[in-house]
């Protein structure tokens, strides 16, 4: 019987991994070094939302203006001087259980791997670089190419032919994620979707979006794989 799934995009923050805050420590010294801003983070809630999003949010809910082109490089560029160097010291940062068995089988049926990630893709590399699982992913849709979520995962699909190549149908894409927006993201983009809740929402709260496929987490790692051979988990 052939894989069902030839490619399987996985979105960063709370599905591969947590960084323990870094990400948020980071671009609230942005804000901070650049506006006099402090908690920049209060309030502003980043699960499955692109870096690019909760910068322009940041503008218009707590400095009350438009994010133009020469601020959002800014914000950009100072958060990433610091995301490294944040994720490194993090007392919490860690890589959720299961995650390296399940790539390497993934890697072992020579399974396409991307990322989907609202993450720019330099802060994507940053974030993954103490965890040691950059190797595994040598192409992604990141928030660097699209505001759009469901645009991000079709870059991340257009990106896996090239890296694989060949062509790769929707149907033979499956995205990997842990938030509502993701779910919504991957129904938009046409593929199908698996939930896991190893971020911040429960189980009950991602089946009322119907994935197609729900885990607790990532520790069964056969159920993962028989989702990718066989759709049925």
């Amino acid at each position: 019987m052939p894989q069902r799934f030839k490619c399987v995009l996985f979105d960063l923050d709370g599905t591969l991994l947590s960084t323990g805050g870094a990400g948020i420590r980071a671009l609230e010294k942005a804000f901070f070094e650049l506006h006099g801003l402090a908690r920049a983070m209060e309030g502003v809630e980043a699960a499955g939302k692109t870096d690019p999003a909760i910068i322009r949010e940041i503008f218009t809910v707590k400095l009350g203006r438009d994010c133009g082109a020469d601020s959002m490089s800014a914000a950009q560029e100072r958060y990433l001087s610091h995301l490294e160097s944040e994720c490194a010291r993090a007392e919490d940062y860690f890589v959720m259980r299961g995650i390296p068995e399940v790539l390497e089988r993934l890697k072992a049926l020579e399974t396409v791997i991307g990322l989907g990630t609202g993450n720019l893709e330099r802060g994507a590399r940053k974030k993954l670089h103490r965890s040691g699982l950059n190797p595994y992913f040598s192409f992604g849709g990141f928030g660097s190419d699209s505001e759009d979520r469901a645009e991000i995962l079709r870059e991340g699909h257009r990106k896996a032919q090239d890296a694989g190549g060949r062509a790769i149908a929707a149907e033979d894409v499956l995205i990997v994620g842990d938030t509502a927006r993701d779910i919504a993201a991957a129904r938009v983009a046409g593929f199908s979707v698996v939930a896991a809740a190893t971020g911040s929402s429960t189980s009950a709260v991602l089946r009322r979006h119907k994935p197609d496929f729900l885990l607790e987490n990532f520790e069964d790692a056969g159920r993962f794989v028989r989702i990718i051979l066989e759709g049925a988990g």
